[in-house]
């Protein structure tokens, strides 16, 4: 089940102020820039820049992931490796709220998020 429009609202603006802080700077972000974006239960954070062999199209690259298990009241955190699949962060597999979420993708202590 989706969230409500209210939960939404609140995660936008949680994960937004991390985007706004960590964002590059404005004369760079044509070739790399960062958002998010809502997908049912989860939250994703990925890199955008141009397409290698043509410019003029942007690519979404995936960094983070949470899932919202909503019977176990809590975020599953995953980070996508080489083989373009998600997989489990095992040093913080699981959080209680977006905000312990977002404070694991900005340490990034292992270096899975950003390399």
């Amino acid at each position: 089940m989706p969230f409500s429009e209210f939960e939404i609202k609140k995660k936008q603006k949680i994960v937004g102020q991390y985007i706004e802080k960590n964002r590059p700077p404005a004369d760079i972000r044509s070739e790399v820039d960062m958002s998010f974006r809502i997908e049912g239960q989860s939250v994703v954070i990925f890199e955008i820049r141009p397409l290698w062999n043509n410019p003029e199209e942007k690519i979404e690259e995936p960094v983070a992931k949470a899932t919202y298990v909503k019977s176990r009241k809590l975020w599953k955190i995953y980070w996508q490796r080489a083989d373009l699949k998600w997989h489990r962060y095992d040093p913080d597999p699981e959080v209680d709220t977006i905000d312990e979420f977002i404070d694991i993708v900005e340490r990034d202590e292992f270096a899975c998020f950003f390399g």
